[in-house]
């Protein structure tokens, strides 16, 4: 007779089983306050003991069957604690005689062939991954789990939300508290690309509208260069009906303005501007003095 595997060790394994099937096909933590889940986890509870009660019957009945000496060896065997009987069972190699038994007839080269049963640890992983696989495939089948597709969107409608929430939240931008930030320089590239590239050129180096990238500028209503940029993006130029008030007209948010505000400076104080040499237009206006 061999030593059986605890009722607590059964009982663990098959909660484990129930969370890995319901968070599959629930694909949340939300099922653990479901009452289904654990209805089905006191009814596979109560399987299980009731199972290992019978199984208590059963060895009793084998146990009686055995003569004094197994029944001595059996009883010993029960000392021993379960996870170092599995420890022991794992490496522990035959006798001589067990081997010989074991023996097929058959080797080559003087080495021969025992016909061993696999160990109880590699039998379980194999039949859980059987067992894994087969709900997995059913999971990706049947519901979203693990679709890549599905988690992008997802993701992406939660984090549309989670911006759109923000923006409600939060007021937008004025010229009284805007800042310049280098994190906003590439949403402000973005801004300038859609709405500026088509008068101001690529990198803002002049065309249809003035070179952003000299100091030279038109429109001075502003004592420092973020805020005038912030301020004539806003509003409009006096001095030429093409540059429209984007702000005023409801086309480009406080954000948007902050942002190509940014990228605008950037241009201006942090990279060398593009001169009529390298294909930059001439520059227009005076000559500014802006504060730090």
């Amino acid at each position: 007779m061999k030593q059986r595997t605890p009722v607590y060790i059964t009982i663990l394994v098959i909660l484990v089983i129930l969370f890995i099937v319901y968070f599959m096909f629930v694909q949340s933590t939300s099922f653990l306050t479901s009452p289904y889940f654990w209805g089905t986890a006191v009814i596979s509870v109560i399987l299980a003991l009731i199972h290992h009660a019978i199984g208590d019957l059963i060895e009793n009945q084998k146990f009686s069957k055995l003569n004094q000496a197994e029944k001595a060896q059996y009883l010993e065997l029960r000392k021993t604690p379960y996870f170092k009987g599995l420890y022991q069972s794992a490496f522990q190699k035959q006798s001589n005689t067990e081997e010989k038994d074991i023996l097929i007839d058959h080797g080559f080269d003087g080495i021969m062939e025992l016909d061993n049963q696999l160990p109880k640890w590699w039998l379980g992983l194999f039949w859980f991954g059987v067992a894994y696989c087969i709900v997995y495939i059913l999971a990706y089948s049947f519901t979203d789990f693990a679709h890549q597709t599905s988690e992008y969107d997802a993701e992406y409608k939660a984090q549309t939300a989670s911006i759109a929430e923000y923006i409600k939240n939060t007021p937008p931008p004025t010229i009284e508290n805007a800042t310049y930030s280098p994190d906003n320089i590439a949403a402000g590239e973005e801004v300038f690309k859609t709405n500026c590239v088509s008068c101001h050129g690529e990198g803002g180096k002049g065309g249809i509208g003035p070179n952003l990238t000299d100091n030279s500028w038109i429109n001075q209503p502003e004592k420092t260069l973020f805020k005038n940029v912030f301020h004539v993006v806003e509003n409009g130029s006096p001095n030429n009906p093409a540059m429209q008030a984007w702000g005023k007209n409801g086309v480009l948010t406080g954000f948007d303005i902050q942002n190509v505000a940014a990228y605008v400076y950037h241009i201006n104080q942090e990279v060398q501007p593009i001169t009529p040499a390298q294909g930059g237009a001439a520059p227009q206006g005076t000559v500014a003095h802006w504060e730090k």
